[in-house]
């Protein structure tokens, strides 16, 4: 390591030798890959560190939009990577579908038991997944479940941030290095609302239109009959201002919803457990 680093660069080295260091000691592993950042600089160390003892496998389902599913094929094929894929409907499991605030838990849950199988029939000793220390800021009942199944998360093992897993992805060229965060569509539903396929084409064709825009982070929040949109407030600006305002009207509207509003605080990540209490839920809130 040069003497010219500064104690910041010298931290995030340390930390990617850490991250190098634990995937070794796993011996071999599949990777849960979303294709998005932070799953994909894993993936691309474990593919150096492990070679052939490092699998990928992500999962076909109605919550993800199908371009994430294209890039996780195209980044595997990149990284020389054997890449596994499999449907999962989420939507016949009931605890899914009802959208409780653990609706999460029972997701992820179900989803990593399946992968533990496969990484069974595969011989591959251990299963982990893309979380870094951010994610332990938010409400997120998943990595309870997580927990439970001995799910490894070796970014945040590492001591690793989401903005330092976007600086080394960077350093390492992957294409994926400043994606936006990335989300299932189901985490656009407000909790106790029920999650259809219906629903879930809304968003998700409402989103697409928006990217289309120019919009580079956002949410369409389904409230019902209301789309409440959250994008980057530097963004607000080019959503609000004409011909786009109108564009977006009329293409949210032929979508079915009746009502089409900004979020004025603009994106946030978890926006939707701000009406989490105590006690639970506090209701269906804008």
């Amino acid at each position: 390591m040069s003497d010219t680093l500064t104690s910041d660069e010298a931290l995030l080295h340390e930390k990617a030798l850490r991250l190098e260091k634990i995937i070794c000691n796993m011996g071999s592993i599949l990777v849960a890959y979303s294709g998005g950042a932070d799953s994909t600089y894993l993936l691309s160390v474990a593919a150096d560190v492990l070679g052939s003892r490092c699998v990928a496998a992500t999962d076909e389902s109605v919550i993800y939009v199908p371009s994430d599913l294209r890039r996780a094929r195209q980044m595997a094929v990149q990284l020389g990577v054997e890449h596994l894929t499999f449907t999962f409907d989420h939507l016949v499991r009931e605890d899914f579908a009802a959208n409780s605030p653990r609706r999460c838990y029972y997701c992820k849950r179900a989803l990593f038991e399946h992968l533990f199988e496969i990484a069974r029939e595969r011989d591959l000793q251990h299963v982990v997944d893309g979380s870094v220390v951010d994610d332990l800021g938010d409400y997120r009942p998943g990595m309870e479940a997580c927990r439970e199944l001995d799910v490894r998360s070796p970014l945040l093992e590492a001591g690793l941030t989401k903005a330092e897993v976007h600086q080394l992805a960077r350093q390492r060229g992957l294409p994926t290095a400043d994606l936006p965060s990335m989300a299932c569509l189901a985490s656009r539903v407000p909790y106790g609302r029920r999650i259809t396929g219906e629903t879930l084409h809304q968003i998700a064709e409402a989103e697409a239109f928006l990217l289309q825009l120019g919009l580079v982070q956002v949410r369409v929040r389904h409230h019902g009959e209301i789309a409440r949109i959250e994008v980057a407030p530097e963004q607000l600006d080019v959503l609000t201002a004409e011909p786009v305002r109108t564009q977006v009207v009329n293409r949210l509207v032929a979508l079915g919803f009746r009502y089409c509003t900004v979020d004025l605080q603009g994106y946030r990540s978890g926006s939707m457990n701000e009406v989490l209490t105590e006690e639970g839920v506090a209701g269906d809130q804008l």
